[in-house]
């Protein structure tokens, strides 16, 4: 049995198009989601009806446990996890003063939390066979920072020094980590921010539009394959230019 990917909140979104892409690029993946089965379930299907490999497995990635026992049904069912996105996130908009001790602590808990739980579960077996690849989804947000989203920017801020201080540990062991930091993509979450904001962000992206969440498919794929083998600790910004 060969090797797995494992991507985090992939029922919608920039998760959904990574596994759809890397299923194309011959990976089985695991599906991970957290409410959105339906979600889940088509899309494994559509991977399995192109001749690809998938599973779904529902888990909260804030919850170590449940990490660990979903990458354990992922090396069972599709084979050891040699490849971990960790896409799984929470955004939204406060002022400082008002965020609660609930919304910061979920936030650190799944943004940057969900990435640790993730990255310690499939790490033993990568270590043992000395290869494997983790890609984390930042954000440009973690890079500029953003007002009234400063919770959601320091754990985007976070993950980048995650990845930039993992990838220094684990390059003996022959394991690549890097770094995906969108722009403003076009998906369900930054919808709430409304026609008039996002029509106003395409604006400021030199090329003129919001990302889709393919684009950053694409950049996620090109970090796992091997044309990427001697790229490790880099944050790719995917952002049609928003920060140069």
């Amino acid at each position: 049995m060969g090797a797995s990917a494992l991507i985090t909140g992939a029922s919608r979104g920039i998760g959904r198009a990574v596994a759809r892409e890397l299923a194309r690029q011959g990976w089985p993946v695991c599906v991970n989601y957290l409410e959105r089965r339906d979600a889940a379930e088509s899309l494994a299907e559509e991977i399995r009806s192109q001749g690809g490999r998938a599973m779904i497995y529902q888990a909260d990635v804030a919850d170590g446990q449940a990490v660990a026992r979903m990458a354990e049904a992922a090396r069972e069912t599709l084979g050891p996890v040699e490849l971990v996105v960790n896409n799984a996130g929470v955004a939204g908009q406060a002022l400082f003063q008002d965020i609660s001790d609930e919304m910061w602590n979920r936030y650190l808990a799944v943004n940057l939390g969900g990435a640790r739980n993730t990255i310690r579960a499939a790490l033993p077996h990568m270590i043992s066979e000395k290869r494997g690849c983790i890609v984390n989804i930042s954000s440009i947000w973690g890079l500029r920072g953003a007002s009234c989203e400063t919770a959601y920017a320091c754990t985007k801020a976070a993950i980048i020094a995650l990845t930039r201080s993992l990838a220094l540990e684990l390059a003996p062991s022959g394991i690549r980590v890097n770094c995906v930091a969108p722009g403003v993509i076009d998906t369900d979450m930054v919808q709430v921010l409304g026609r008039d904001t996002l029509r106003d962000l395409a604006e400021q992206t030199p090329l003129g539009r919001l990302g889709t969440p393919e684009d950053i498919a694409y950049a996620v794929a090109f970090l796992a394959s091997d044309k990427a083998s001697f790229i490790t600790g880099q944050v790719l910004g995917a952002d049609g230019g928003f920060i140069v």
